[in-house]
């Protein structure tokens, strides 16, 4: 799971990383309201931690801005505002949970292991079918027709957006921020390698999955069996 860290506080940013790292998260940080929405905007995430006191943007402007933009990512606010109509004002602008400041690392882990599995259009179940395809993004095992194989993280990563999205022709620029991370330091070339790398996975399991090259654009996973 990758989260998105939008917090002022350095030292409290560091704590958090440290901890969510080790639980096996991966963990994007921006400090500021306008880098954050900037970030959001690429989709590139499964929660979202949002303070409300920010530079530049607040973190309910942030929210607001978001989700009138048909951003659906859960977001839980962590802030030192903690009246209720402080919260009240939060899960209104478009929160998923309030956590505030300061907060039990076990009670933040818990929270964002509970907004991971809400289901969304990214995210749902583990296992992901597609005809006769199925992928266990836990244990990364491709199965098929023809046998099973493993799958690196990059590669599991990269086929479980395509599952999520069958037939529908995905831009390089999402990819990259789905895979790699937003402004993670990726040359484009990578991802045709793990393209070419899928499809020979794919190839290897059988049961009629076609990793399409839509030029100029992106990719789309498709059916050729009917």
């Amino acid at each position: 799971m990758r989260i998105l860290m939008v917090e002022d506080d350095k030292k409290l940013c560091e704590a958090v990383c440290w901890r969510l790292e080790r639980e096996g998260f991966a963990v994007d940080v921006c400090s500021d309201g306008d880098d954050g929405l900037r970030w959001i905007r690429q989709q590139a995430h499964d929660v979202i931690l949002l303070d409300r006191m920010l530079p530049t943007l607040s973190g309910t402007t942030v929210l607001e801005r978001m989700r009138a933009d048909g951003i659906s990512t859960p977001v839980l606010v962590v802030t030192a505002l903690d009246t209720v109509a402080n919260r009240v004002e939060g899960l209104e602008a478009g929160a998923d949970d309030y956590l505030v400041k300061p907060f039990a690392m076990e009670e933040l882990i818990a929270r964002i292991r509970a907004m991971g599995r809400r289901p969304r259009r990214w995210e749902s179940a583990a296992r992901l079918q597609l005809g006769q395809v199925l992928y266990d993004s836990e244990e990364r095992i491709l199965t098929g027709p023809q046998g099973a194989c493993s799958l690196s993280h990059r590669e599991g990563d990269l086929l479980e957006v395509l599952l999520r999205n069958p037939g529908q022709t995905l831009p390089r620029g999402v990819l990259l921020s789905r895979v790699w991370g937003p402004d993670a330091p990726v040359e484009d070339g990578n991802l045709d390698n793990y393209v070419y790398f899928l499809r020979r996975r794919l190839r290897q399991v059988g049961g009629g999955l076609e990793l399409k090259t839509v030029r100029g654009v992106g990719y789309r996973l498709e059916r050729t069996d009917g």
